[in-house]
């Protein structure tokens, strides 16, 4: 049985566009995949606490020295990268905030870099552990930012290149702030893009 993770970030939750874009994906995704199961981690809000030194600390120490708040806290971020683990595909809802990813996304992303567990350094460099992964990210913009204006791709290509998932395909939606024209035409693309997206997939399996 296929494994979907969708990682929600939007402040509006499904009501945002990134949202709804993915769930989008989703839906054409298990009609694909009959009987597919489908995880949904939504990282908006206070669900994934931010970094502390003591949190921090928990990851690099032995389970006999960890304290029961910092064993809870590696317990919490074991589920969110068994979650990874157990995904054939991966698909992210990402709106930019202020000319970046949501925080709470980053926030996210800290509590799955793991040494030694997602990630490790051999004689050439790091090298990433969640392998074998596919990864789809709808990205949607009030502006225009692509070209050297896009921050956001290098950042989620490097980090998700960094724990092992280099086969990422990128949607975009820009310019939702230019008016109604604008936005049906974007959002339009984006749609139609889809399916296409899920035909390689759907011939492997």
């Amino acid at each position: 049985m296929k494994t979907l993770l969708k990682i929600q970030t939007s402040l509006f939750g499904s009501q945002g566009q990134s949202s709804q874009l993915a769930d989008r994906f989703v839906a054409t995704w298990l009609a694909k995949n009959p009987g597919g199961r489908v995880i949904t981690r939504d990282v908006s809000g206070d669900s994934i606490p931010h970094l502390t030194a003591e949190r921090f600390q928990s990851f690099s120490s032995s389970a006999d020295d960890r304290t029961p708040a910092q064993q809870a806290a590696v317990d919490f971020s074991d589920v969110l990268i068994d979650e990874l683990r157990s995904a054939d595909a991966i698909v992210f809802a990402v709106p930019m905030y202020n000319f970046s990813v949501p925080s709470t996304l980053r926030a996210y992303f800290d509590h799955v870099a793991r040494a030694g567990v997602t990630f490790r350094y051999n004689a050439t460099g790091p090298e990433g552990l969640i392998k074998g992964k596919r990864a789809y990210v709808f990205i949607t913009r009030a502006g225009i930012y692509s070209g050297e204006a896009d921050t956001q791709t290098p950042y989620l290509k490097q980090f998700l290149g960094f724990i092992g998932i280099t086969d990422v395909e990128f949607v975009y939606a820009e310019g939702l702030a230019y008016g109604d024209e604008v936005r049906e035409k974007s959002l339009g693309a984006a749609r139609e893009s889809i399916s296409n997206l899920l035909e390689p997939q759907a011939i492997a399996a």
